[in-house]
C-alpha cells in the first residue's frame, strides 16, 4: 500500500517532541485530540472523516500516537500516516451514529496504553469535541483527571518549519491562480454561481505544476448590496452593468491554506470609492512594513490602524490571524491575532493573514495580503497586485 506521507519522518518526530515536553510542564500523562488539523500535524492523517468521533492519543509512555477512529477509515490511517499497524485502532461501525459510545471504545485504549489513573489532556474548545464526547469520556474513564488542554498542539504550530512554509507557497500560488481567474470571467451578465463555479475549478485544478485540495470553508462571493457582508453566499443572479464584488478565497495545498481577498468593481467606481481603495491599501502597506521579528501582534495592528485614522476610518474588526494547516469549518488556528492587545512577539515561520477588509455602513472592501514572517520582515504569500480591480 503506497504511503502518502507529506513530511520526512524526523519532522513529525521532532513535532511529537515538543508536543510531549508541554505535556510534561502541565502534568499531562495522556492528550487526546479531536482537531483533525492536530491530528494530522502528530501523524499525517488525512481523509475527509471527521464528522464521525476520531481521535489521536499521546500518552508520554508510548513511543507513537495512537490514532483511533471509524474502521473503513483505518485503511487512510495506513496510507497517510507513519504509524505502526499496533498504533492505528479502528472501531467496528456498530459504534457510528447509534446508541453505543465510540469513547467507550477510545477510554478502553486509553486503559490499555497508559492505565485508569491518568491525568488526561483534551481540546475543550475544539469543534469536533462536543459535550457527549466529554460526558462519555468522564463516564468511561471514572479514575482519570480531565484538564483543558486546547489549543496546546496549536501554539505549537504556530511556527512553521521550511517543509511547511513552502506548502504555504504551493497554497499561495493556487490562491493567485484563483484570483485571476474570477477577475478574468467578471462582466456584466455573468451570474454570480458561474463565478463561484470557476473558482472553484481552479481550486481543484491548481497551477500546471501541482493541484490543489478542498478548503476549509465555502468561498465568499459578495455581490452588490451583500459587499457590506463579510461572509455572504452568492445568488445565481447575473451581474448588473455596474456593481461591488468582495471576494475571498483560499488556495489548499496538502491541507495548508493561504486566505486572499481582492475587490472587483465592475464598471467605473465612484471617486470616493476609489479613495477608500488607496486608503485601505495604504493602510495594509503599512501594516506590513510594521512586520518583523521581535515585533508584536499589537505593534503591526498599530501600524495599521494609525493609517486607517489618518484618513478618519477605523476598523473594529482584528486585523489578522495566524493560518497554515487546517479542516473545515475554518482554518484560523485560535491563537494569534493582529489586534490591539496581543503581545505575541513575530518569529519567523509564523504565517498570518492581513485581512484589512473594511465593513463601512454603505460600502465593503477587501484588500488583504497573507504573508509568512521571515528573519528581516516578511514574505508576501501571494502575488497579485495589492489594488481594487476594475472591469
Amino acid at each position: 500500500m503506497e504511503n502518502e506521507l507529506r513530511f520526512e519522518k524526523a519532522e513529525f518526530s521532532t513535532r511529537l517532541l515538543v508536543v510531549k515536553k508541554e505535556m510534561e510542564k502541565r502534568g499531562i500523562d495522556v492528550l487526546l485530540l479531536s482537531e483533525p488539523s492536530n491530528a494530522n500535524y502528530l501523524t499525517g492523517y488525512d481523509a475527509y472523516s471527521f464528522y464521525v468521533p476520531q481521535m489521536v492519543l499521546v500518552a508520554l509512555n508510548h513511543d507513537e500516537p495512537v490514532w483511533v477512529g471509524r474502521g473503513m477509515d483505518g485503511v487512510s490511517a495506513r496510507m497517510t500516516t507513519y504509524l505502526s499497524q499496533a498504533n492505528i485502532r479502528p472501531f467496528p461501525d456498530a459504534y457510528v451514529q447509534s446508541a453505543l459510545s465510540p469513547y467507550d471504545f477510545v477510554a478502553e485504549v486509553v486503559k490499555e496504553v497508559a492505565g485508569p489513573k491518568v491525568k488526561i489532556g483534551v481540546e475543550m474548545g475544539g469543534y469536533y469535541y462536543s459535550a457527549r464526547a466529554h460526558a462519555d469520556l468522564v463516564n468511561a474513564l471514572p479514575d482519570a483527571t480531565f484538564f483543558d488542554a486546547d489549543l496546546l498542539v496549536n501554539w505549537i504550530r504556530l511556527i512553521k518549519s521550511p517543509a511547511e512554509v513552502a506548502l504555504m507557497r504551493d497554497a499561495g500560488k493556487i490562491a493567485d491562480a484563483m484570483m485571476h481567474r474570477a477577475i478574468d470571467i467578471v462582466e456584466p451578465g455573468v451570474r454570480e454561481c458561474d463565478i463561484a463555479a470557476v473558482v472553484y475549478h481552479q481550486m481543484m485544478a491548481g497551477t500546471p505544476d501541482f493541484g490543489g485540495n478542498y478548503t476549509c470553508s465555502p468561498i465568499y462571493l459578495c455581490v452588490g448590496e451583500k459587499a457590506l457582508a463579510p461572509h455572504a453566499a452568492w445568488s445565481d443572479k447575473p451581474l448588473p452593468a455596474k456593481t461591488i464584488i468582495n471576494l475571498e478565497l483560499f488556495g489548499n495545498r496538502h491541507r495548508y491554506q493561504v486566505n486572499l481577498a481582492r475587490t472587483i468593481c465592475v464598471g467605473t467606481p465612484t471617486q470616493s470609492y476609489q479613495n477608500l481603495a488607496d486608503v485601505v491599501v495604504e493602510a495594509l502597506n503599512a501594516g506590513l512594513e510594521a512586520v518583523a521579528p521581535g515585533k508584536t501582534a499589537e505593534e503591526v495592528h498599530a501600524a495599521f490602524a494609525k493609517t486607517l485614522a489618518k484618513h478618519g476610518h477605523e476598523k473594529e474588526a482584528r486585523l489578522g490571524y495566524s493560518l497554515g494547516l487546517g479542516y473545515p469549518p475554518a482554518v484560523g488556528e485560535k491563537t494569534v491575532s493582529l489586534r490591539k492587545g496581543d503581545q505575541t512577539v513575530l518569529e519567523p515561520g509564523m504565517c498570518f493573514h492581513m485581512m484589512s477588509g473594511l465593513w463601512l455602513e454603505n460600502d465593503g472592501i477587501t484588500i488583504t495580503q497573507p504573508f509568512v514572517v521571515t528573519e528581516r520582515g516578511h514574505e508576501p504569500l501571494t502575488q497579485i497586485p495589492r489594488k481594487l480591480f476594475i472591469k
